[in-house]
């Protein structure tokens, strides 16, 4: 399919904010501007919290957005988007209707003859793979399977916009390259019923074997940081200098710092300005000790490769390690620091000593947490103190993140521990945390 100059759908400086548990105001959208024309894939990357669930659904007209518009062929968008339908990564089937059912469903809610919309949809079946399964339970279907009739139930309608969001991230590996193949072979033939593709994925790879241009979004909030054309023939090969070189780009854009943002430093940033990432100390570790393997320098895609993890797996421990001043990280390179190295070749007490000694001074909430159980009378404070803190900043989901991942961080360190039941972080007088009351 070749891309033209159509406009299917414009979206127009939107903003989207939801309101907080404690009626504070989360922005999650910030003044995105975007046009999606007829012939294109276009694939949202981004780390989590990047919003771009919240964009792919704004253009379906499923929310509204806080400000802007989204206009599908000219025509504000005030409901459901007419000309768009909607794979989504759960496969979203009715478990007790049989895969013809589930396809007829977009058909039985416009109206219509029952007989052209059997029609329809047992042609859409035989498309996507699965004639011979009409009268089959999604409980009898793989994964693979289920998708397929999500596929289905979307195409059926001849959407002159197929909205995907991360439409193969629950399938296994081979499965998901399947049905991407597939895709795309449909794509390329001229009978696919539908003009335009736009999904949402956190696979970097996918982005650029699927897409013709892939929208980099940066988080809190979510805004557009760059758009990337991929100009390659299909079908395209993952071993091309130029796929890889692309894939490398955007790994770059996606751990890189973007221009004109000075992030804080972290001996200096609040818990809410420079947050935790959501990073176990066992992952971090594990990653550090693969660099370390390596000779002390990686490459992330390669990393990514060889693991098989996605940007959301990856990138927090990329940023917890750096974070932390073990790996430097440049461009999608990573570079063991010296600190790095003498963590992973020191023995478990030294180790645990020099992750005490960063945590301490460069993660700011395990910071905070440390001066305020010192400030306190008896170096114990209730965990709901600090959870109010970061709610002022945070999502509550995001807040309770931040928490936990500071009390995994603070307790491997040795530096305070927690009782769940009383919901007590208690400092460990071994760490110097609390001064020693004087007689």
């Amino acid at each position: 399919m070749t891309v033209n100059d159509e406009v299917l759908i414009n979206v127009d400086h939107v903003s989207k904010s939801f309101t907080g548990a404690v009626g504070d105001t989360l922005l999650v959208l910030d003044d995105i501007n975007l046009d999606l024309r007829a012939g294109e894939i276009v694939a949202l990357l981004g780390r989590s919290g990047s919003g771009k669930s919240t964009l792919l659904r704004t253009i379906a007209g499923l929310i509204g957005p806080t400000s802007g518009s989204v206009r599908y062929r000219g025509e504000e968008l005030n409901g459901a988007n007419p000309g768009a339908a909607m794979v989504f990564q759960t496969f979203a089937l009715m478990p007790w209707l049989t895969v013809q059912d589930n396809v007829e469903l977009g058909l039985a809610a416009r109206g219509g003859v029952p007989a052209d919309r059997t029609a329809r949809a047992l042609k859409a079946i035989d498309m996507i793979g699965l004639d011979g399964f009409e009268s089959a339970y999604p409980k009898e279907l793989s994964g693979g399977m289920r998708q397929r009739v999500g596929f289905a139930r979307a195409l059926v309608l001849e959407p002159d916009l197929l909205l995907m969001d991360e439409p193969f991230s629950a399938l296994d590996v081979l499965t998901a390259e399947n049905l991407r193949t597939e895709l795309m072979a449909l794509w390329a033939g001229e009978n696919f019923p539908t003009r335009a593709i736009c999904l949402v994925t956190h696979n970097i790879e996918e982005a650029v074997l699927l897409a013709d241009r892939v929208i980099v979004l940066s988080a809190n909030p979510g805004h557009i940081r760059a758009e990337l054309r991929v100009e390659l023939d299909r079908p395209r090969d993952r071993r091309s200098p130029a796929f890889a070189a692309l894939v490398d780009k955007l790994y770059g854009l996606l751990t890189g710092v973007e221009p004109g943002v000075t992030e804080p430093e972290p001996t200096e940033a609040t818990p809410t300005s420079r947050a935790l990432p959501n990073a176990t100390v066992g992952g971090l570790a594990g990653l550090v000790e693969i660099v370390y393997a390596r000779g002390g320098s990686a490459d992330i895609p390669d990393i990514a490769a060889e693991l098989n993890f996605e940007i959301d797996d990856l990138l927090p421990l990329v940023d917890a390690a750096a974070l932390l001043d073990m790996l430097y990280v440049s461009s999608g390179d990573l570079e063991l620091t010296s600190v790095g190295k003498e963590f992973t070749a020191a023995d478990i007490q030294t180790s645990k000593q020099i992750f005490a000694t960063q945590v301490r001074t460069r993660a700011p909430l395990v910071r905070t947490i440390c001066k305020a159980l010192g400030a306190s009378s008896d170096g114990s404070l209730r965990a709901g103190f600090f959870l109010d803190l970061l709610r002022r900043g945070f999502g509550p989901e995001d807040a309770q993140q931040q928490l936990d991942t500071a009390i995994d961080w603070g307790r491997y360190a040795e530096l305070f521990d927690y009782d769940a039941d009383t919901d007590q972080i208690t400092a460990d007088p071994a760490a110097g945390v609390v001064a020693p009351a004087t007689v």
